[in-house]
């Protein structure tokens, strides 16, 4: 029996991958490349297709644009590394409007430019489908980076914003009927969630002040005590893949995870919480340190950062309600989104 794609699965397909590139270089949002003492490159590749990462029925080319820029700022704010540039790889259809490709940089351009990051190249290609493949390039302290196999029991999980808010905003995209209950105000702010999200690089210098100034500086025998990554496939996708890259478990406790304010009198509790677990492209930072470090942390953030869950012994992850409204359940990566998936 021949095996296809789609048999394996997302997941599957890259643990096969996987074998063909250096243990210690995979399993983060980003590649870590020693260049020199006391630096690292940090790259992270992106690829969004039209139909699968967006379409031109909810996403303009300026938001596209936007969009794929802020996806691998994203990885690099997970890694704690400073953008230093992008490589854009475009793939069109011959008839596709120069004016659309245009609108499309202006978008890149408009996320790149508040983080002083310039698009150095790429390639364009025909293509029955539009594709754009974005390599980023960021530089980190090789003692600073944040991997995902950090988290050890007992760690707070923190979050550093709602979640939720972009698979709303991309709902009420596709169906405008969705919107009669909500004002204007709050209709806006959830279609900004998705089409232009922000990536959040901003965390970095607050998260490293704080671990000065409570002596947690990292050294050869004492790693950065911060494990993370960001929640571009959904909060429960984040907290999962921390957990089996560090071997710890998890407790998520139902009412402390933050929804939109204007989730409150539109969608139910349970609505509410799939979007936060599942939905995906929030692009906050999910991050797995002390616990006085996070309650600063969540302090100093504020706008709906939280401490969301803690790290437990074993490999479940579970979803506790402490009210007893809801009864435990426990998350798997199989619940979200898969590609390849029917």
């Amino acid at each position: 029996m021949t095996i296809k794609v789609r048999d394996i699965g997302e997941q599957g397909l890259l643990e096969k991958l996987q074998r063909f590139c250096p243990p210690e270089m995979i399993g983060d949002d980003a590649a870590v490349l020693v260049t020199a003492p006391g630096q690292s490159l940090v790259v992270t590749t992106d690829l969004l297709v039209e139909g699968v990462h967006f379409s031109h029925v909810t996403t303009s080319p300026e938001d596209a644009g936007w969009r794929a820029a802020a996806a691998n700022l994203s990885d690099l704010a997970a890694m704690n590394a400073l953008p230093m540039g992008i490589a854009v790889g475009l793939g069109l259809p011959g008839e596709v409007t120069v004016s659309w490709v245009e609108r499309l940089y202006q978008g890149m351009t408009e996320c790149l430019q508040k983080y002083n990051t310039p698009i150095v190249g790429g390639d364009v290609v025909r293509s029955p489908v539009t594709t754009l493949a974005i390599t980023a390039f960021g530089q980190a302290d090789p003692n600073r980076i944040i991997r995902r196999s950090a988290a050890v029991v007992g760690d707070a999980i923190v979050v550093t914003g709602v979640h939720g808010a972009s698979h709303a905003g991309l709902q009420l995209l596709l169906h405008p009927e969705l919107r009669q209950n909500l004002n204007d105000a709050k209709y806006k702010t959830l279609i900004k969630a998705h089409q232009r999200p922000q990536p959040r690089l901003d965390v970095l210098p607050i998260l490293w002040a704080i671990l000065t100034s409570t002596s947690q500086l990292p050294t050869p025998n004492s790693p950065l005590p911060v494990a993370g990554m960001d929640s571009s496939d959904g909060l429960a996708d984040a907290v999962l893949q921390i957990c089996r890259a560090s071997d710890v478990g998890a407790v998520l406790e139902h009412r402390q995870i933050p929804f939109p304010e204007a989730f409150n009198r539109w969608l139910t509790e349970e609505q509410a919480l799939e979007y936060a677990l599942y939905g995906g492209e929030d692009f906050e930072l999910v991050l797995c340190l002390p616990t006085e470090q996070a309650n600063t942390l969540v302090e100093m953030l504020g706008q709906g950062a939280a401490i969301v869950g803690t790290i437990t012994l074993g490999s479940q992850v579970l979803l506790h309600d402490k009210y007893e409204k809801f009864p435990d359940r426990i998350l798997s990566l199989s619940q979200g989104f898969q590609h390849f998936s029917d």
